[in-house]
């Protein structure tokens, strides 16, 4: 009988991610995915599983979890205090939480998202060959709630664990490199170099759909509208407020406001731990 996890807290927002839906963009099917991608790889190979195993994805004030059999996690991406029974345990590192103890993910102290990884991976059924929720889309598990029972898949190996693991800090500033956007002749000359020398700052609505910011309005020289086109991960959209947006992993695929640039993929994990307020400088990537 495989163990499960029982959800005691859900949190503000705790979803079950992987590496995500690839190849069916021409379907309206988003990625998907872990917004830091590194860390959730970091947690699960410390664990031994697949880089990619399915994990929780936590959002600012974490989560906690039963498991009806003794189990080992690791918590990582943006740091926060964790227990088991009120007993504090290492963040980062493999704990061991036996069978009915509660594991508590507490509230972050620096960036947005934390990764709860488990041996052997959160198991519920896959959708398009993966476990990602989308928020978007609705494919996939919903968004986890209180009570909710996870089925968690077998340890498969035992792990070369590191002396210290390489966790990256959450961004006190972020700087997005940019590639050229298939719209940039939408916009005056002034609105390109705005985006690449004022400082821009993250919106609190930003969420898994998209990064939006404060700050200087770009001007459009061409105000026609523009029939829906494709739409790709870290593209820089600009609505008519004239406030770029970054599409982050539950990005709808088509969409009918102009791209003036888009965000190397590599900066994007920086991207899903900036909090709201984080000064913002897009650069010539």
């Amino acid at each position: 009988m495989s163990a499960e996890l029982t959800v005691v807290r859900s949190g503000a927002l705790t979803t079950v991610q992987d590496s995500g839906r690839h190849g069916h963009a021409h379907l309206g099917v988003p990625r998907s995915g872990s917004l830091d991608a590194p860390a959730m790889a970091l947690a699960n190979r410390l664990l031994g599983n697949d880089p990619g195993a399915a994990v929780l994805e936590t959002t600012l004030t974490g989560c906690a979890l039963r498991p009806d059999h003794g189990v080992t996690v690791v918590v990582g991406g943006a740091p926060c205090p964790v227990t088991v029974d009120g007993r504090p345990v290492a963040w980062g590192a493999p704990v061991r939480v036996p069978a009915g103890a509660v594991l508590n993910v507490g509230t972050v102290t620096a960036g947005v998202r934390s990764y709860v990884a488990v041996a052997g991976g959160i198991a519920t059924e896959p959708v398009l060959g993966s476990r990602s929720t989308d928020l978007l889309s609705g494919l996939g598990p919903a968004p986890v709630r209180d009570g909710d029972v996870l089925p968690l898949g077998a340890p498969v190996r035992q792990p070369a664990l590191p002396s210290a693991a390489p966790w990256s800090a959450p961004p006190a500033a972020l700087v997005l490199p940019l590639r050229p956007g298939p719209r940039a002749d939408w916009f005056t000359p002034a609105a390109l170099r705005t985006l690449t020398s004022a400082t821009y700052r993250v919106s609190p609505h930003s969420n898994r759909i998209g990064l939006r910011t404060e700050g200087p309005a770009l001007e459009r020289r061409t105000t026609g509208e523009l029939p829906s086109e494709g739409m790709v991960l870290g593209a820089v959209q600009v609505p008519p407020d004239g406030r770029p947006v970054v599409f982050l992993h539950d990005h709808p695929t088509t969409g009918g406001y102009p791209v003036i640039a888009v965000v190397v993929e590599a900066a994007l994990a920086q991207a899903a731990q900036a909090r709201a307020g984080t000064p913002v400088r897009f650069t010539q990537g």
